[in-house]
């Protein structure tokens, strides 16, 4: 019987030898000491995003214990709801990321990764994640919901250590729990701010937006603004980086790009199914669900798991290769159903943008593997420092 521990850095370092093992001999794994049950087959993560019904999110998407329970929308906004509650909150903030807004954030978008990367023309070495992928999206976000730029370093800071985990931590650390709490109070004062004089962020917007009478209490609109800074700045800053590790990792793949027979969104798609930022996904058992003839109880804990669906070889032929080329329309990266991911659009544009841009600069760029260093986190995947020569 394989043994599946998201805590183990051994794990977290290469998990996916371990998921090929629960795809074949544990489809539905039942950790006793930790008392999870994980999902890794495509067929069965794609079943548990779209049935809300027996796949609930109302007690979060993280087993960390000081993140799993029935107060979990404090920390993880709408994606710790169930409908109706979920189709209310969700509907509220949407208008924000349909995709003409989003696309309208391309040239804004363009204009700021240019900075970035012509500051670094010439400069021989440097860290990508702390020069390119951990700022970008931080920005992106950070202007979205009103955030100066002098304060854009602190919040990003407060975020990793909430992804963060040592080794043997098996909860969200004092560090980790300290962040939080800073987080949230520095948008008690955004909010306090934009209500006393509303500018043209989305926080402003949010203030004053209504559906059926209904608006936005405080409390939801600074479990959101956790959401956004952690999710929609963690997993993009993660994308991005995953993204030049593979591709440097595969030299083919790298000459289809530099040829052009390969575009950037099949580089930013095969990316994300391959090594996706967000490896698992937690739901809980809304009533007794029976799989491959095992029964997951009423109230129990299960992983989805989005790094393994995405390996499937049921799915996706010789899926251990890095193919640019390859169908990758069944991609689970960003969900499916209720709770797909509203970010998805931003994501991808971000994406594409850094890296068509980043192309033009750097194409002959090399990686020294020595200097990167992995993020250990139990659902977050990608790199802390990835050290860059150019």
């Amino acid at each position: 019987m394989p043994h599946y521990d998201p805590y183990a850095y051994a794990t977290q370092d290469d998990p996916y030898p371990v998921y090929a093992d629960l795809r074949r001999e544990a489809p539905v794994y039942h950790n006793r000491e930790r008392d999870f049950y994980a999902l890794s087959r495509h067929a069965d993560v794609l079943a548990g995003f779209r049935d809300p019904q027996r796949f609930s999110n109302g007690y979060g998407v993280s087993i960390d214990p000081a993140s799993w329970g029935p107060h979990a929308h404090l920390y993880k906004s709408f994606l710790a709801m169930d409908p109706p509650q979920h189709t209310r909150m969700r509907a509220l903030v949407s208008r924000s990321f349909t995709p003409r807004r989003v696309a309208a954030l391309e040239p804004r978008l363009r204009e700021m990764t240019c900075a970035y990367l012509d500051a670094l023309v010439g400069s021989g070495r440097f860290d990508f994640v702390d020069e390119v992928a951990g700022r970008i999206p931080m920005d992106v976000i950070s202007e979205l919901l009103g955030v100066p730029p002098e304060d854009r370093p602190e919040l990003r800071r407060r975020a990793d250590l909430l992804v963060h985990r040592r080794d043997g931590v098996e909860d969200v650390p004092p560090e980790g729990l300290a962040a939080f709490g800073w987080i949230r109070a520095y948008f008690q004062e955004v909010v306090a701010k934009r209500r006393a004089q509303p500018g043209d962020d989305l926080m402003s917007a949010l203030l004053t937006t209504e559906i059926d009478g209904n608006r936005l209490a405080d409390d939801d609109l600074l479990s959101f603004a956790n959401l956004m800074i952690v999710a929609g700045n963690e997993t993009t800053t993660k994308l991005l980086a995953n993204a030049l590790y593979w591709l440097w990792r595969h030299p083919g793949q790298r000459e289809s790009i530099r040829t052009q027979t390969a575009s950037i969104s099949d580089w930013v798609e095969e990316t994300l199914r391959y090594d996706n930022s967000t490896q698992s996904l937690a739901r809980r058992a809304a009533t007794d669900i029976v799989l491959h003839g095992e029964t997951i109880p009423e109230g129990a804990r299960i992983l989805l798991l989005v790094g393994s669906a995405n390996r499937d070889e049921r799915v996706f032929a010789e899926p251990d290769a890095f193919d640019l080329g390859r169908d990758k329309s069944q991609s689970l990266a960003f969900g499916q159903g209720t709770h797909f991911c509203m970010g998805a659009a931003l994501a991808r544009l971000e994406g594409r943008v850094v890296l068509e841009e980043w192309q033009r600069r750097f194409a002959h760029y090399e990686i020294e593997p020595e200097g990167a260093i992995r993020v250990h986190s139990i659902n977050v995947r990608g790199f802390a420092k990835l050290p860059i020569a150019i």
